[in-house]
């Protein structure tokens, strides 16, 4: 099945995280925050997110990777599951785009959950989701 859905961050916190000395030095920083989104839609529900960048804001060119945990509906069916994601910018659009639901993660109505799926940002800003997946043992 596919199903989609909007999601808006409601809450970006960076997170201080304490490396062994000596520390890496790279070009671009790494950072790591936890996030809160909501989701709309077909995928309507709440994500906590675990988010860790190499990012340079000035160019707009880097790498994430995140860990969420989403509760809420997919496609009518109710529960939670974990999904990871990963992107890398090179100032404009995405590439080298990673997305899969956590395979034994599901609960609830969504038990046995698995698949794919992906993330946009429109030019207007709107934040899109869709999973591709089935459910069942």
């Amino acid at each position: 099945m596919r199903t989609s859905g909007t999601f808006e961050v409601e809450e970006f916190t960076p997170a201080e995280v304490r490396l062994p000395e000596p520390v890496v030095g790279t070009a671009v920083p790494v950072g790591v925050a936890t996030m809160r989104k909501r989701y709309e839609g077909e995928v309507a529900g709440v994500s906590q997110t675990l988010f860790t960048a190499a990012y340079d804001q000035s160019s707009g060119t880097g790498t994430y990777v995140a860990m969420e945990s989403f509760e809420g509906r997919i496609g009518g069916l109710s529960g939670s599951f974990n999904f990871a994601h990963s992107a890398t910018t090179l100032g404009e659009g995405r590439e080298a785009e990673f997305f899969v639901i956590v395979p034994g993660s599901g609960t609830g109505a969504l038990a046995g959950i698995r698949g794919a799926g992906g993330l946009r940002i429109d030019a207007d800003g709107t934040h899109r989701v869709w999973f591709e997946y089935e459910v069942g043992e």
